[in-house]
């Protein structure tokens, strides 16, 4: 597994080094290692961002990294200039395409599913955001929010449903997503003994993983911050880890000094 823990300090806040700390380990990252070692993020200079944040395809190949055209945006995290779910977001948009299929697991008061139908939304309209929750008062807000935000056309391409993520896979078309989305922990302004839980969690990011198409992506930002919070990162973790490498790309994103900050995974499907 993939891991870029992060001390932030005065100290690091020096591009050249971090130039030289990409290239190194862009050279040892094709090695094989345990599930206990931990390995710092690699990524290759390949190709940049458009000013509008999303990705060009136009000259992507299969061998293009993952995560190459991404080195602003980590960099911005890495120093401390964006938050784990900006930089969720803008991981979201080079991986989506206009007409996808994604879905966001824990739709909350409905932000992210409002992000994923801007990115997936043409004048096709062939694009989807499958929204779940199992709080009847998240997918109120989520409404509400959808409601005053997205034009008729948009609207129609969502679908909120108020039921458990861990059985995504019952209602969405196999291999057919692009991005599957989890924001581990409570609803903000809610309940905070409604948590999010491994026993759930893990049936959901195995229903993600066989309803993700090549190429797509499982996005976690995992909250850690109330009790039960590190048990469901250790199973994030544990089940990361077990991923083949010959298929998967899996990052995991910690800040070491800060313990309670969210914890950013990504899991590209190769």
């Amino acid at each position: 597994m993939l891991s870029l823990r992060l001390c932030c300090s005065h100290s690091l806040v020096t591009s050249k080094p971090l130039i030289g700390f990409v290239e190194k380990l862009s050279f040892s990252s094709r090695r094989n290692v345990s599930h206990s070692s931990t390995r710092n993020l690699c990524f290759c200079v390949k190709r940049p961002i458009e000013p509008n944040g999303y990705a060009s395809y136009q000259n992507r190949t299969p061998h293009d990294s993952a995560l190459s055209g991404m080195e602003e945006v980590l960099g911005s995290y890495v120093f401390g200039k964006k938050k784990a779910t900006e930089v969720a977001h803008l991981v979201w948009k080079h991986v989506v395409q206009k007409g996808d299929t994604v879905i966001d697991a824990t739709c909350g008061n409905g932000y992210d599913t409002l992000a994923m139908v801007k990115m997936v939304a043409d004048e096709s309209a062939r694009g989807c955001v499958y929204a779940m929750d199992i709080q009847n008062g998240a997918l109120e807000n989520a409404s509400s929010l959808l409601e005053e935000s997205l034009n008729p056309n948009e609207k129609g391409l969502v679908k909120l449903l108020p039921m458990c993520h861990s059985k995504m896979d019952k209602v969405v078309p196999e291999a057919s997503v692009r991005l599957v989305a989890f924001n581990l922990g409570y609803l903000p302004g809610g309940d905070k003994t409604i948590i999010t839980k491994p026993e759930t969690t893990l049936p959901a990011l195995e229903a993600a993983k066989g309803i993700l198409m090549p190429g797509g992506l499982i996005s976690l930002v995992v909250y850690v911050g109330h009790p039960g919070g590190w048990a469901e990162s250790e199973t994030v973790h544990t089940f990361a880890s077990e991923l083949p490498v010959d298929n998967w790309v899996c990052c995991k994103f910690q800040m070491l000094n800060r313990p309670w900050a969210p914890i950013l995974v990504l899991l590209f499907k190769r």
